[in-house]
This record gives C-alpha cells, structure tokens and sequence, in this order.
C-alpha cells in the first residue's frame, strides 16, 4: 500500500508502479515496449477519471485533508516567477498563516495572497495550522491595498479551517479585523 494515496486511489497507485517498473525494465533491456506503456497509460487515465468522477463525500473531505497535497507556496513555487515575499502586518506580529507577496504570472507583477498551513510540526505551529489571527487579517489587508495602490491584481489561494479561536485572537480584536 502506497501511503502517497489514499485508499480509493490505490488501483492508481498499482498502475503507475506497473508502468514505472515496465518502463526500468525496457530500458535496462534495451527492449521497446512502447505499445505497452501507451495502453497502462490509457488505462491509468481511464482509471483515473472513473474513480474521481465518482467520488463520495468522505472521498472529497479526505483529499481535502491529505497531508501531501498542495499548499499555496508549492502552487506559487510552480505557477510564478520571481516570487518576493512581504512580512507583517507592521503593527505587531509576522501573520505566519498568510503567506504573500509580489510574482510575475506570465511576465506581469501580481500580488499572490494565500493560507499556508506547513508541512512538519514545527512549521505548523509557527504558521497556527493555518488560522488567521487578526494579524493576518491586517497582513492581508495591508496587501490588498498595496495592489491596489499599483494597479496590480491580487490572486489569493483559500485554504483555511477558519479563524483563530482563541482569548488573545479577540483581545486583539479579531472581529474587527475580519469585518476589514
């Protein structure tokens, strides 16, 4: 079992472990195996599209959930160039769980905002799994209006189990910063 999928996609995980293995033996032969790879490789897009084309609700939540999918970063880290990431929210506090900045997307400068919820413990911690605390907000806040101020177009990344819930969140008036 490849802990890479989750359980309803492990028919997935078979075939492109057969492919991958038909692919090193060929090589390693010298033997063309092309007509194989083309039709496993069918057969994996086919697979592919019936299993997710019919997936349930617990399916969906658990892809949502699934500790190796894509944050924002890793999506900025392949869609845009020249990435410059701004801290702050220049009152208080980093805003750890909201990442931005200004990127290039197809040569022109745009203000890339977004959740980031971290990888390993550590990180997910400095990063407060991804709840915004009011600082965020403001952080957030303080970039749109950055855009705004050069005309340039905000693209923003959602991925958020919601606000901070905690005492300190609404002794720095959370409320407040939300309703911004």
């Amino acid at each position: 079992m490849n802990i890479d999928y989750l359980d309803f996609e492990q028919p997935i995980a078979e075939l492109e472990q057969k492919i991958e293995e038909l692919k090193r033996i060929s090589s390693g032969q010298g033997v063309s195996m092309t007509k194989e790879l083309i039709q496993l490789k069918e057969k994996s897009k086919s697979l592919t599209e019936s299993i997710f084309s019919n997936l349930t609700a617990h399916n969906i939540v658990s892809l949502a959930r699934h500790p190796l999918r894509p944050y924002t970063k890793d999506y900025i880290d392949h869609i845009f160039d020249d990435w410059v990431e701004l801290h702050g929210d220049r009152n208080s506090d980093q805003g750890a769980s909201i990442v931005g900045g200004i990127a290039r997307l197809e040569g022109d400068p745009v203000m890339v905002i977004g959740h980031q919820k971290g990888r390993a413990t550590k990180e997910k911690v400095e990063r407060n799994f991804g709840m915004p605390t009011p600082q965020s907000f403001h952080k957030a806040l303080r970039l749109m209006k950055l855009a705004e101020r050069f005309a340039l177009p905000v693209i923003t990344f959602i991925d958020t189990p919601g606000a901070y819930p905690g005492v300190k969140a609404e002794e720095r008036n959370q409320s407040e910063a939300i309703a911004r």
